[in-house]
């Protein structure tokens, strides 16, 4: 099985599966993370980091913010440019931002937060926000509870955000004194393909053997046509379900 860091870094061979495959986040959630953020009278600036393919910046950007994508991969980011014209990108990490200090109101990051060290990416984090501006951390997560999901992980084995978030939860350090948390619940209609897309985005199936990799998607598929239903246009789905978890901190 592949180290930690590997599979952190193993996004970018499978940008197109993950920009397919992946869900968006619920605007609502985003608004609540960038609420802290805003004053009257201008935009908020915001680093979505971890950015990936942009899954969480278009959200950012849909909720009127001025956001900046920052990403240790450069495929990732080619694929962001793609699909989220006008934003600024940066190859950095959690730990290492490339911004000024105090340069932005919101830090956000989506399907992201358990690859950094806690420690280094909040002091990181508090360097580069102003006094008052939020640390923002959003992970879509599929609803366990329904049964036939609960087999899906089984399928294609649980990741290291499920596992964080079925324990303790995130963890923030200094200047960070804690988090604030809020759900929201929501169904997703997901095609096959987009589906298998979405097993073959995890950072476990991209770095697994091809022999592992093939009788995962082959499982996963024999799960889609057990639950499929028709939609409105004729076309095969099953309805998702999932729990989005957002947590935020402010700056003192």
């Amino acid at each position: 099985m592949a180290g930690r860091e590997e599979m952190s870094l193993s996004f970018g061979a499978a940008a197109r599966a993950y920009e397919a495959g992946r869900p968006d986040y619920p605007r609502e959630s985003v608004e609540w993370l960038l609420g802290p953020a805003r004053e009257p009278g201008r935009a908020v600036r915001a680093a979505d980091v971890g950015a990936g393919t942009g899954k969480l910046t278009r959200t950012i950007v849909e909720a009127g913010a001025e956001v900046v994508a920052i990403d240790p991969d450069a495929e990732m980011l080619a694929a962001l440019r793609e699909h989220v014209h006008g934003v600024p990108t940066f190859v950095g990490t959690g730990e290492r931002m490339p911004l000024p200090d105090a340069s932005v109101d919101a830090v956000l990051l989506g399907q992201a937060w358990h690859w950094v060290d806690p420690v280094a990416a909040s002091a990181e984090a508090g360097r580069v926000l102003r006094s008052g501006g939020v640390l923002g951390l959003v992970w879509n997560i599929r609803d366990e509870s329904d049964p036939w999901v609960a087999r899906l992980t089984a399928a294609m084995h649980g990741s290291h955000a499920e596992e964080m978030l079925a324990g303790d939860g995130p963890r923030v350090a200094d200047p960070f004194a804690g988090l604030e948390a809020r759900t929201w619940t929501w169904t997703r209609p997901i095609s096959r393909a987009a589906l298998l897309d979405m097993v073959a985005s995890r950072s476990y199936i991209i770095t697994a053997s091809e022999a592992e990799r093939a009788a995962i998607l082959t499982a996963v598929a024999a799960l889609f046509d057990e639950r499929r239903i028709t939609d409105a246009t004729g076309a095969a789905v099953v309805d998702l379900p999932y729990v989005t978890h957002a947590y935020r901190a402010i700056r003192p």
